[in-house]
């Protein structure tokens, strides 16, 4: 009887107790959310390409078989760290059309027109992917420029075989599919959705990466391709106009940086709003005892909560696009700021979010990120988006791309919330031009000059918290990457005034504590999505780890 009650005991455990070996490999690694686009990345390293070929020819792929966020008509940042010890951001955020005027969301009486920065040809900024992974390639990468799109051009004209989830993704979006003709005829089959285990092409798709490998960037911001992308907003009331494509350019940007017990931290500055708060919640971690607080207990997740409660309001009202605003960037990472920090604290009950709005619960970003690690020891994080699943839920006509609805994250009013949740004001307001701000967070992490980590997620407002989440794990707790990722995440974000709990991870106890401390406690089905690479300590071998939460994978040699 007592053997059989311990065998109930044991088998009752929660998974993220146990220890499980992650992904590993002696030279390389790739991890992304698509398994296709993992594998591409790792070929591309096995014909002699550096991480930041294997970056760029992932992220393409991811374009084709993961249309939910990978794009060509979105935006994103690339994080590199060359084995030369030069660090360095891409900023391929995008921008508001030249035509974009603050109100272009409001109605006659300021108040926001439902659904307008979301859907349709108005919601999209003007589009910086391409000019990302172009800047990227001429100016670090390795292997010809073709050789880097052949497998996304193969894998749109032959098609892929959607899986359970890829078609379940599809689904979740038909109707919005069927509004647009051109979008219905590829992401629709027949006008019925895809079933798993269907071929699935995009042959226009295939013709514009074709440009592309042809001409670098100007194959999208000039020629046919950019002439479909204006037919299609002249015919839908779209803003991008060519004087739009042909100005934007990607950005090299000094990535944020800091030391964290003995550790380089390295993130996305601004438009990013990730590295300027990740390095406020551990600048803060720092002046606390982690040892005395048990990873996943109440105490951990009310400290944390205190703390996000403070960064995510000073996001509210500091960052923006430092082209356009000034960001008191030494401020606020300063070692200062984070004594005042926690000298605000709140730590016998919760704190108060005091600015009143309306509150709905934070909605899954579709963003997705990649990481990788080759062994000459360079790494690149890269996190791109279209926003919300499948963006603005329109192709590009002609051209087989999805369009974002970035516009969404500006200030469409100053002091209310955009689609996950976030408040903004004047500083992330919408000007011809700007860069809307961002939660992506790309990291790199250094231990002694040389890689040790390298992770990210999509997850909209959750990126940050996912991020810093398994930072810490790793760092404060000496967790593998993949206990580390798999281990039960929580959220704060200020507004509105709740913790996220994922569902059947997070323990009963857990939310049972938090409320007699007297916090509101919603469910979430998942909290971010990371996609990690750790050098072990022991024996220097690499370790990388696809969040369980979806569907990615892990490929190492």
């Amino acid at each position: 009887m007592l053997n059989k009650l311990l065998l109930i005991f044991i088998l009752a455990l929660p998974v993220f107790s146990q220890t499980f070996r992650p992904v590993s490999g002696n030279r390389n690694m790739v991890v992304s959310e698509h398994h296709l686009a993992s594998a591409t990345g790792l070929e591309i390293l096995k014909q002699g390409g550096n991480a930041v070929d294997a970056a760029v020819a992932t992220s393409f792929t991811l374009a084709v078989v993961f249309p939910q966020a990978g794009n060509l008509g979105g935006g994103g940042f690339m994080l590199i760290h060359l084995a030369s010890g030069e660090n360095l951001a891409i900023d391929f955020r995008e921008t508001a059309p030249l035509s974009a005027i603050p109100d272009m969301y409001l109605d006659s009486t300021g108040q926001i027109i439902p659904m307008k920065s979301l859907l349709g040809h108005q919601a999209s900024g003007v589009p910086g992917s391409v000019a990302g992974l172009w800047l990227a390639h001429q100016k670090y990468g390795r292997l010809p420029w073709k050789k880097l799109l052949a497998p996304a051009i193969r894998l749109a004209e032959q098609g892929f075989v959607l899986d359970a989830y890829d078609a379940e993704v599809l689904a979740g979006d038909s109707s919005n599919f069927a509004r647009h003709a051109a979008t219905a005829e590829i992401f629709l089959n027949k006008g019925k959705c895809y079933r798993a285990s269907a071929r699935f092409k995009q042959t226009d798709l295939a013709a514009t990466l074709k440009r592309i490998a042809v001409s670098g960037a100007t194959g999208f911001y000039h020629g046919p391709t950019a002439a479909l992308i204006i037919a299609e907003m002249d015919k839908s009331g779209g803003l991008i106009t060519e004087k739009d494509l042909s100005a934007y350019q990607a950005k090299i940007r000094k990535p944020v940086q800091f030391n964290y017990r003995g550790k380089t931290i390295i993130s996305m500055p601004p438009p990013s709003s990730g590295g300027i708060m990740i390095n406020e919640i551990f600048n803060t971690l720092s002046l606390f005892d982690l040892s005395a607080i048990r990873p996943g207990s109440s105490e951990q997740v009310q400290l944390w909560t205190e703390i996000l409660r403070k960064v995510y309001e000073e996001r509210a009202f500091y960052l923006g696009d430092p082209d356009f605003v000034t960001i008191p960037a030494e401020y606020l990472t300063s070692m200062s700021h984070a004594e005042e920090i926690k000298h605000q604290l709140s730590l016998l009950g919760p704190g108060i979010s005091e600015q009143k709005l309306f509150s709905r619960p934070v909605e899954s970003g579709e963003t997705t990120h990649l990481s990788v690690l080759d062994e000459q020891g360079n790494a690149v994080s890269l996190t791109t988006t279209l926003n919300g699943k499948h963006g603005a839920k329109y192709v590009i006509s002609g051209a087989g791309f999805l369009m974002n609805n970035e516009m969404d994250d500006f200030s469409s009013k100053p002091g209310t919330m955009n689609m996950f949740g976030l408040i903004g004001n004047e500083q992330n307001a919408i000007e011809p031009g700007k860069r809307m701000l961002s939660s992506m967070t790309p990291t790199i992490v250094l231990s002694g000059g040389t890689v040790c980590l390298v992770l990210g997620s999509p997850g909209g407002s959750q990126i940050i918290t996912s991020v810093a989440q398994v930072l810490s794990n790793v760092l404060d707790y000496e967790m593998n990457i993949r206990d580390a990722i798999e281990f039960p995440r929580f959220h704060h974000q200020w507004l509105p005034d709740v913790i996220y709990l994922e569902e059947k991870r997070s323990s009963v106890e857990l939310e049972k504590n938090l409320k007699l401390k007297g916090y509101k406690i919603l469910n979430s089905k998942g909290i971010g999505s990371v996609q990690g690479i750790a050098v072990s300590p022991a024996d220097g071998r690499l370790e990388g780890w696809s969040d369980p939460r979806r569907n990615g994978s892990a490929q190492g040699n």
